[in-house]
């Protein structure tokens, strides 16, 4: 998929790098890699909304191209 979805982080753990996303109108969250945050600040907060792009990783569906 190469559509921007709209999503909220549900959780961000800055120590890891790692965290899941929840898109709008879903309840089942995606992971998030601090790598795949876009911009000069490389950390997300919980609740805070972002858009990103669906990618098939290597264990499942992940965000990819996070923009806060």
């Amino acid at each position: 998929m190469n559509e921007r979805l709209i999503g909220f982080v549900e959780w961000y753990d800055r120590a890891t790098g790692r965290g899941s996303i929840i898109p709008l109108g879903s309840t089942i969250p995606l992971r998030v890699n601090r790598a795949d945050i876009e911009g000069d600040c490389k950390s997300l907060s919980a609740e805070q909304q972002v858009t990103f792009v669906i990618e098939l990783g290597p264990t499942g569906f992940e965000a990819r191209q996070v923009r806060p």
